[in-house]
């Protein structure tokens, strides 16, 4: 507690106080939407933060993971009490259905399109939201950088997962001095971390779905390919892929990729390639591998995006202390520890009185004596 007044004139009460941080008071019954690419932690993880700050929750998990599904729903209906944990299971159907009722916040980790859906219904009952979307994620790479080192973090964070991670790194763009090296050190390390037969390596992800490999493999322009390429849509399976030299245009930049091909583009000019990224949708991660201190200070303040890191990949994911979240475009709102529970609380200020005080001057008659002791209060 604070003290809120300090004058000596008996005019103006010295006991009245207020709650520093205000009451952290939970919003109510939550609805958490839940993807398919984080099976248990992002959906467990923003449970944490609804339970952690007292807000009863519901997950709606992912249909697309029946086994995953049957496990979380017999054990969150043997260890918790169905009025403050449960969840639910289904497709468009009920998520539709879930939205039409009246939470008290909305938490959603999935894609800009059912973003925007969810926020369309937020509106109808003015729910908060907290929306972890994604985006197209760049991974600058400059001429100073410790290029083999660059190029098997991007590889990895392009990959790992099978690429089906909102922070994957989207695309790589590198200074055109260093490019033929870096596509070399790319395809060195995609044999380093999967083995010449990643098919068979159980270290290298398949991807959730046959209509997914089918998307996957139509963004990949055959000349453009300098490692991988094959798919096999029945086993869920897309070679790890790198593509050289991709411009702008192409059809693979048009949107976030959400699986293991990385995109490599060229550039020249800093500036330029800063202007380009920020006429785009602010991403969710960005990256930046350099030596220069003076670039990486240029690249974090000129690029808006959720969250980074300077010369690693997707690794600022599994630092709990910090808030994890997007901007624009890649989503609204924080969470991760504390970040998350004043997220899903609301700070209520109280000022505390006893009952015998007044604040006179606040009452007519409006006096001059009044006056003069609240100004000689706020001059204090």
């Amino acid at each position: 507690m604070d003290e809120a007044c300090r004058s000596s004139s008996p005019k103006i009460p010295r006991c009245i106080r207020t709650q520093g941080d205000g009451y952290r008071e939970p919003y109510g019954v939550t609805l958490i939407i839940c993807p398919f690419n984080g099976p248990l932690v992002l959906s467990l993880r923003p449970a944490v933060a609804a339970l952690s700050a007292g807000n009863p929750c519901i997950l709606k998990l992912s249909e697309a993971l029946p086994a995953n599904d049957e496990l979380l729903l017999e054990l969150i209906a043997k260890y918790f009490d169905p009025e403050a944990f449960s969840a639910v299971v289904g497709g468009r159907e009920v998520v539709t259905k879930l939205l039409s009722f009246p939470f008290d916040f909305l938490f959603l980790t999935g894609s800009v399109g059912v973003g925007k859906v969810v926020m369309r219904a937020a509106a109808e009952h003015l729910t908060p939201v907290l929306l972890e979307l994604g985006g197209q994620n760049p991974a600058i790479v400059d001429e100073t950088a410790n290029i083999p080192d660059a190029a098997k973090k991007t590889v990895w964070g392009a990959m790992a997962w099978g690429g089906q991670w909102c922070t994957s790194p989207g695309y790589a763009v590198v200074h055109e001095s260093i490019a033929e090296q870096f596509v070399a050190e790319c395809r060195k390390a995609v044999g380093a971390l999967y083995g010449a037969d990643p098919k068979s390596n159980p270290d290298y992800s398949r991807v959730v779905s046959l209509a997914a490999v089918k998307r996957l493999a139509s963004l990949i322009d055959p000349k453009k390919v300098v490692y991988g390429g094959k798919s096999d849509a029945p086993a869920r399976y897309l070679d790890p892929t790198i593509l050289y030299p991709i411009p702008w245009s192409d059809k693979i930049m048009e949107d976030e990729i959400f699986g293991p091909l990385l995109p490599i583009l060229t550039y020249s000019d800093l500036g330029k390639l800063l202007a380009k990224i920020k006429s785009l949708p602010k991403p969710l991660a960005s990256y930046v591998f350099s030596r220069n201190q003076e670039a990486i200070d240029r690249v974090l303040q000129s690029l808006s995006f959720g969250g980074g890191a300077v010369n690693q990949t997707n690794v600022f994911l599994f630092i709990e202390s910090m808030p994890y979240g997007g901007v624009g475009t890649s989503g609204i709102g924080s969470y991760y520890g504390k970040y998350g529970f004043d997220s899903l609380t609301h700070a209520k200020s109280v000022l505390i009185s006893p009952p015998d005080v007044a604040i006179d001057h606040l009452f007519p008659p409006y006096t001059k004596e009044k006056v003069q002791a609240l100004n000689q209060w706020f001059d204090y």
